[in-house]
């Protein structure tokens, strides 16, 4: 049984918060995972990103089991992208500007030459349930093979990465990206 450490608590409630603060999610929305050899850490449902605590943490398995009621209700999306990529860690956020994009575009190209160099292209997949869906996990588990983060139409990025603060990153360039096209265009 893997054990949260302090310094693994530190990165959740830090970017969670920073993610809270960003206004890359609302009060109880988004959710982080990381992957510790074949246990996944995840959010707890419900909890508020903003102002975790180590009790907000909760250890499952790759595959469903009883820990999984107190999981974020996307862990069937954290585990299809562990078990189709590379990844170690997983963040989900609802940034608005992407989110708007999502509804127009079957892409997000950033003009920008940050959202260029650490995203390019960024694809918009469809699912005709966004939330907690077995069809979410899978178009997302696919995107996410060959890129570091994809969004779900109307729902929101899932990022990538090596570690909390590799997704978060490309979390907040995408939103900061969208925004810039935003501007762009006029909008």
């Amino acid at each position: 049984m893997t054990t949260v450490s302090a310094e693994l608590l530190a990165d959740f409630r830090d970017l969670g918060r920073d993610l809270y603060v960003g206004g890359l999610i609302t009060s109880h929305g988004g959710n982080m995972s990381v992957r510790i050899g074949d246990r996944i850490l995840i959010t707890r449902r419900g909890s508020m990103l903003g102002r975790l605590t180590a009790d907000d943490i909760v250890e499952t398995d790759m595959t469903p089991c009883d820990a999984d009621d107190r999981c974020s209700r996307e862990i069937v999306v954290h585990r299809a992208i562990y078990a189709a990529t590379d990844a170690l860690a997983v963040v989900h956020a609802h940034p608005p500007y992407t989110i708007a994009r999502s509804f127009e575009h079957d892409a997000i190209v950033p003009v920008d030459s940050e959202g260029l160099y650490v995203l390019g292209e960024v694809p918009v997949v469809r699912a005709a349930t966004t939330i907690a869906s077995a069809e979410a996990a899978a178009v997302l588990a696919e995107a996410l093979h060959a890129a570091p983060i994809a969004v779900l139409r109307t729902h929101g990025p899932f990022a990538k990465g090596a570690t909390l603060e590799e997704a978060f990153m490309r979390v907040s360039v995408l939103e900061a990206s969208a925004r810039i096209l935003d501007i762009r265009e006029g909008a």
